[in-house]
């Protein structure tokens, strides 16, 4: 989601990047001074301490300002560009935790790599859903602006490497044409249903102007949908900005081919996140278990019917944070509340921004990999577009490993 309601859900987080020298300015200069990686060595962990606290203070002061200016500056109006081959530079990170770039191991999870992600088109940035081809070659995001990109995506020793063949495009209307209102085009999520991002059929949720549509995808990018699905009846309580952030198909188990949809911030009388089960012409309703105030952005089904969820937090004192929560198969039934178990907590002594995307892939072994990605709220001074990976180790059930 690009825009919050306050200053607790808003995701303008001061940027926890690894910051090239040539790019500080002002304020930013501080931060840098404490957080580049000089020679591809990792920051000391008192650096890392230092720019901390000189992002908390900044974040205090500037605040305020930063917030403002947000709203001065609106998500980019696609809905009158054209589908174009973009360009997409990649910077790769040197480790994911900020502390030691040598640590690849997170309890069951194994990090890959990481890259950071730009390019000169305007379009290009706010992704908040991403789906990829069952290798992992190939991928189709959708931004909170209206537009899908597909691209392939390159690996190196197993590494991702950077984006090739890049197209961008804006989400178009039942009728082939534009979808003029920003209610319209805010699209949070993207399913592969079946086939392939070179053919195949999506499924894309929306916010705002709350619904899922079924879409197709080929060689020349997203088509107009086909249609748009009915959503249950008590999802229409969601706020504007806090919809369906959270969508994924049932890969196995009583509900296969169902889908499971978490609004972001819906709460039951328990305090509980709301979600749904759609299956066999049915909504049927469970809850999920808050913990400490993280919100859920996205989710994806592992071939034996688990869902890892993704989840985020932002507060101003602290910045944001990121987890991944594995909730079994076995736990989603209708009225049930699933807590599930924790993969990964991470915050900004860690490589991450707003994380707001996960895919899955099985990679030539036949091991999962996750794929996730950042919403930069287009915007490039403080935030970034991070493409994450790791491997998930013990795929037949859900376990406890925490940081």
């Amino acid at each position: 989601m690009a825009e919050a309601a306050g200053a607790d859900a808003s995701i303008e987080p001061l940027r926890n990047a690894k910051l090239d020298e040539r790019q500080c300015g002002g304020m930013r200069e501080m931060m840098c001074s404490t957080l580049v990686v000089r020679q591809g060595r990792p920051a000391a962990l008192f650096e890392v301490a230092a720019g901390m606290a000189i992002l908390m203070v900044g974040s205090i002061l500037a605040g305020p300002a930063l917030a403002a200016s947000q709203h001065k500056a609106p998500k980019p109006d696609t809905s009158g560009s054209e589908t174009t081959k973009i360009e997409i530079r990649a910077q790769p990170l040197g480790g994911f935790d900020k502390t030691s770039y040598s640590r690849t191991s997170f309890g069951k999870l194994e990090f890959l790599g990481g890259l950071v992600l730009s390019s000169s088109d305007a379009r290009f940035g706010g992704w908040s859903g991403l789906a990829m081809d069952a290798d992992g070659s190939k991928l189709v995001a959708v931004s909170d602006a209206g537009t899908w990109l597909t691209a392939d995506l390159a690996y190196r020793a197993s590494r991702p490497e950077g984006l090739k063949n890049a197209r961008l495009g804006p989400i178009k209307a039942k009728n082939g044409g534009r979808l003029r209102r920003d209610r319209d085009r805010d699209a949070e999520a993207v399913l592969l249903l079946s086939g392939s991002v070179s053919r195949g059929q999506l499924l894309i949720s929306f916010e705002q102007n709350h619904r899922l549509g079924l879409f197709s995808v080929n060689s020349d990018g997203v088509t107009p949908p086909s249609r748009y699905l009915g959503i249950p009846s008590d999802a229409r309580r969601m706020r504007a900005l806090k919809g369906f952030e959270a969508v994924a198909q049932i890969k196995s188990g009583r509900y296969k081919g169902g889908f499971v949809a978490l609004a972001e911030h819906l709460m039951d009388g328990g305090g509980n996140h709301s979600g749904w089960i759609v299956a066999g012409g049915k909504s049927l309703r469970f809850a999920m278990t808050d913990i400490g105030g993280f919100d859920p952005t996205d989710a994806v089904s592992l071939d034996n019917g688990d869902l890892i969820v993704l989840e985020r937090r932002f507060r101003w004192l602290e910045g944001v944070k990121m987890r991944l929560r594995r909730v079994s198969v076995d736990e989603l039934k209708p009225g049930a509340v699933v807590k599930g178990d924790v993969l990964l907590e991470a915050d900004m002594t860690d490589e991450i921004d707003n994380m707001e995307a996960i895919s899955a892939h099985k990679d030539a072994r036949g091991r999962t990999v996750l794929t996730l990605m950042s919403d930069d709220n287009f915007n490039g001074f403080l935030q970034r577009t991070l493409l994450l990976q790791f491997r998930l180790d013990d795929e037949t059930k859900p376990h406890q490993a925490r940081r």
